[in-house]
């Protein structure tokens, strides 16, 4: 009957996004098996699904793979050995209070599964450079908007990638959304042929997550809801 809601079905609907949703990890290492053009296709369709304030659809994504990711990663890893960013959107330099925390606590978790040593320098700039590398993933997308947007239409951009790394998750695939990536913009631009009129937010790796890499086992917690979310009776 026409406005009735089948609750079984509704629960079993809630009960996988649920999962999917707690499934969702950075993945850090990624075998470098393509995925075919067609679920490409297909994921980026559904994350194109993503609300924005007024429909603008504020997003401009680049999909590289291939050759064209082989010269991507290139010019990343030179840049970051460089040492010289100019990003379009300016760092957050420094973390205070329950936010240093957390990034700390992060940190800290990936380095234990990695074996990687408090001291160990060498280890360290080796971990920091894996994100120029791209985790090995045979994919990336590089997530832009028009220059004269604002947070606003930055905010609509993180529901757009929310939305294809669930979709990712849902077909069995990894994803790792990397701010780093975005350290390099003009480098990033120019290998992409994409317009100065664009800024680039930040970057995604993305394909089959290879679950035997010790960085499988680097799961981070999330802040109790009391710190979190403020509710109003």
């Amino acid at each position: 009957m026409t406005g009735i809601i089948d609750r079984s079905r509704a629960d079993s609907r809630a009960d996988i996004y649920d999962r999917i949703v707690a499934e969702r990890r950075s993945v850090r290492a990624f075998l470098p098996t393509p995925l075919p053009a067609d679920l490409i296709t297909r994921l980026f369709t559904v994350a194109g699904r993503a609300p924005s304030n007024c429909n603008a659809q504020p997003w401009t994504t680049h999909i590289v793979s291939g050759a064209s990711l082989a010269r991507i990663r290139n010019v990343l890893l030179e840049q970051a050995r460089a040492g010289q960013i100019d990003p379009d959107v300016p760092l957050t330099s420094t973390y205070v209070d329950q936010y240093k925390a957390r990034r700390i606590g992060s940190a800290v978790t990936l380095f234990e599964a990695t074996g990687v040593g408090r001291n160990d320098t060498e280890a360290r700039e080796a971990s920091f450079l894996r994100n120029f590398e791209l985790f090995d993933a045979p994919h990336a997308a590089f997530f832009f908007m028009p220059r004269y947007f604002g947070l606003r239409e930055a905010a609509d951009v993180g529901m757009y990638a929310q939305t294809l790394m669930l979709a990712l998750t849902a077909h069995g695939l990894g994803s790792c959304a990397q701010g780093a990536l975005s350290h390099y913009a003009s480098a990033i631009k120019r290998e992409l042929g994409a317009s100065d009129e664009l800024i680039c937010l930040f970057g995604l790796s993305f394909g089959y997550p290879d679950e035997d890499h010790p960085s499988a086992a680097a799961i981070t917690d999330r802040a109790p809801l009391s710190e979190t979310v403020i509710l109003h009776d």
